[in-house]
C-alpha cells in the first residue's frame, strides 16, 4: 500500500510494466454521479454497499475477492466488507472500512489505519462501518439513495446498502439505479484507456494460444496459456469470465467450458476451434473471439463458414455510429449468416423469408453483442426510455436494443453455429421443409461446431474504433499459425481499424 497511497496521486498497477489506473478516474465517475442524479432533482446523500468476502459452501476457503461492480465504478476499492457516500450537492466522498480484529494481523497482514485508506482511494473522509450510523446523523431530513434493480442479463437484483437505526430515515430505492446504470454505459477516457490496455493484452494472450494450438492438446491447455499470459505479462489476476476453448462440435455450444464441459476434450487436426477469452484488469473486462482451424490450414468448409462470419462482421462494423439501432445491427448480421447458410447449400429460398421464418437465425440463436466495461455483460441493456426486448427468436436474446451513442463499448459477435437440437428442430418441422437446401448437407455440418468472430469496439463521434488487434483474415490467421510475425507490416484488413501498438505493448505510455 505504501506506493500507493502515499504517491502524490494515487493509483493502481501491478507493476511498472502493467497499466496505471489514476484514483482521479473513480472521483470523475463520483462527480458525474453526484450532478447526475442533481440534474434528475434528486438531493440528499447515496449510499453503496460494496462486495463482501464469501467462502467456499460451508468451508473456510476464501474464494479471491472481486469488488462488486457499481461500488468498484465509484470508489475503485479492493477491499471486501466496505461502503460509501457520495453528497449530492458537493460530490464529497466518504468510504467506510471494516474495523478490523487484531487476528488479522497474523493471517492477512498489516492492520491499516483509515487515513491510510483515505490516501490511497483518494476520497475526501474516511471512517469505519460502524460508523455509519453516527455519520448518517448530518442527513437526518435528508433522502438517504441506495442501489435497488434487476439486472436486465441475469434477473438478479442489485443489493441495496443498509445500517442500523436506517428505518429513521427516509430512503429512496428507486432514483439511484437507473441514473448509475445509464452512466456505466458512456466510458469516460479514463476508462477507455484501461480498456484499451484490456483488451490489448487479451489480443496478445490470443495470437500466442494461436500460435502454439496444435492437435493433440487438450482445449484446457489452451486455457491454461492464455491465463499465463494474461497475468504474467499484462498483470490481470481475473479472466472476464469463463474461458470458451471449444474444439470441433464443442464449439456449438455458446457457453462451453463450464463446471460440466471443463474444456476436456482433445484438439482434432480436422476439427475448427473457437476459443472466446477475455482479460480483466482492475474489474475492467475485455471479450474477444478468435476461431481457427487445428490443422493451421482452413478446409472448404470451414473457410466457407469462417468467411461469412467475417463478412457479416464487415457489415455490422462498417454502420457503426452514434444513432444506429443495435436491433438493426443484429438483422444485419443475420442477413450475412443466411447468405452464407444459402451459398452452402444448407438453406434455399429469399433471404428476407428466410429471417422471418425464423430458421435461419436456428443458425446464429444469440444476440449480436453487449456492452462491456466492469462486467463481461455490463449494464444498462433495458433501462426506461430505451427500447423494450424484442420478441423473436435470437432478437429476444439480444442483451440491449438501444440506439448506439458516442462513448458506449460494445462487442461485435456474429457466429455460425450447427447446433444438434436447433438442426433437428429444422429438420423435424414441416413449415421449414420448403427453406431446406439438402437434408444430407445439414446432417453432414451438425457435428461441425462453431465459428465466432468477436470485437471489442468503442462507438466514436462518426464511427468506431476496434480495441481487437488479433489476426481476423483467413490468410493472417494461417500466416500466424505457421510461425509467422504478428502484427503484420501491413494490415490487409484495414476496415477493421484495429491498431497495433498504439498504447505501448502491454505498459502505459509515459
Amino acid at each position: 500500500m505504501e506506493g500507493r497511497s502515499t504517491s502524490s496521486e494515487p493509483y493502481f498497477d501491478m507493476g511498472p510494466h502493467t497499466f496505471r489506473i489514476p484514483m482521479t478516474l473513480f472521483a470523475e465517475n463520483r462527480q458525474r454521479l453526484a450532478a447526475a442524479m442533481k440534474d434528475a432533482g434528486h438531493s440528499g446523500i447515496i449510499l453503496l454497499k460494496g462486495g463482501e468476502q464469501e467462502t467456499r459452501h460451508d468451508t473456510d476457503h476464501e474464494n479471491i475477492f472481486r469488488q462488486e461492480s457499481y461500488f468498484h465504478w465509484c470508489f475503485g476499492v479492493l477491499e471486501a466488507g466496505c461502503y460509501g457516500a457520495v453528497d449530492i450537492e458537493t460530490g464529497a466522498a466518504t468510504l467506510f472500512m471494516p474495523r478490523l480484529p487484531p487476528a488479522y494481523s497474523i493471517w492477512m497482514g498489516k492492520i491499516w489505519p483509515v487515513d491510510k485508506f483515505q490516501a490511497r482511494y483518494a476520497v475526501e473522509h474516511c471512517q469505519y462501518v460502524d460508523e455509519i450510523p453516527a455519520f448518517a446523523e448530518a442527513y437526518k431530513g435528508k433522502t438517504v439513495h441506495v442501489l435497488y434493480g434487476m439486472n436486465s442479463d441475469s434477473g438478479n437484483f442489485a443489493a441495496p446498502a443498509d445500517f442500523k437505526g436506517m428505518e429513521s430515515y427516509t430512503v429512496d430505492k428507486s432514483a439511484l439505479f437507473p441514473v448509475i446504470a445509464d452512466l456505466r454505459v458512456y466510458k469516460t477516457e479514463a476508462e477507455l484507456r484501461v480498456m484499451r490496455y484490456v483488451s490489448e493484452v487479451t489480443s496478445a494472450a490470443h495470437v500466442e494460444v494461436m500460435r502454439q494450438a496444435q492437435p493433440g492438446w487438450y482445449e484446457y491447455q489452451l486455457e491454461a496459456l492464455f491465463k499465463f499470459h494474461i497475468y504474467n505479462y499484462g498483470g490481470c489476476r481475473h479472466e472476464a469470465y469463463t474461458c470458451i476453448c471449444a474444439c470441433g462440435p464443442s464449439g456449438a455450444t455458446l457457453h462451453y467450458g463450464h463446471a460440466g464441459a471443463p474444456n476436456d476434450k482433445v484438439l482434432k487436426e480436422d476439427a475448427i476451434g473457437l476459443l472466446d477469452m477475455g482479460a480483466e484488469y482492475n474489474c475492467y473486462c475485455s471479450d474477444i473471439t478468435c476461431s481457427y482451424p487445428m490443422s493451421g490450414k482452413f478446409s472448404p468448409d470451414q473457410r466457407a463458414v469462417y468467411e461469412g462470419v467475417l463478412r457479416a462482421v464487415k457489415a455490422v462494423e462498417d454502420q457503426l455510429k452514434p444513432g444506429v439501432s443495435w436491433l438493426a445491427m443484429h438483422r444485419t448480421a443475420l442477413v450475412e449468416v443466411t447468405k452464407t447458410l444459402i451459398e452452402m447449400g444448407v438453406l434455399k429460398g429469399d433471404v428476407d423469408a428466410l429471417i422471418e421464418s425464423g430458421v435461419s437465425a436456428r443458425f446464429m440463436p444469440c444476440g449480436l453483442g453487449h456492452f462491456i466495461g466492469l462486467d463481461t455483460h455490463d449494464v444498462g441493456g433495458y433501462l426506461p426510455g430505451h427500447p423494450e426486448r424484442a420478441a423473436e427468436f435470437g432478437f429476444r436474446n439480444l442483451r440491449t436494443a438501444r440506439t448506439l451513442g458516442e462513448n458506449m463499448v460494445l462487442t461485435v459477435e456474429p457466429g455460425i453455429y450447427f447446433i444438434e437440437s436447433q438442426v433437428d428442430e429444422i429438420l423435424a418441422k414441416p413449415e421449414w421443409q420448403e427453406f431446406i437446401a439438402s437434408r444430407e448437407r445439414l446432417e453432414q455440418l451438425k457435428s461441425f461446431g462453431g465459428v465466432r468472430i468477436e470485437d471489442v469496439v468503442l462507438i466514436t463521434k462518426d464511427g468506431f474504433e476496434n480495441f481487437t488487434q488479433t489476426p481476423r483474415t483467413i490468410d493472417e490467421i494461417e500466416a500466424v499459425m505457421a510461425g509467422g510475425p504478428w502484427p503484420p507490416q501491413e494490415d490487409t484488413a484495414p476496415e477493421l481499424r484495429r491498431t497495433w501498438g498504439k498504447w505501448g505493448a502491454l505498459k502505459e505510455s509515459e
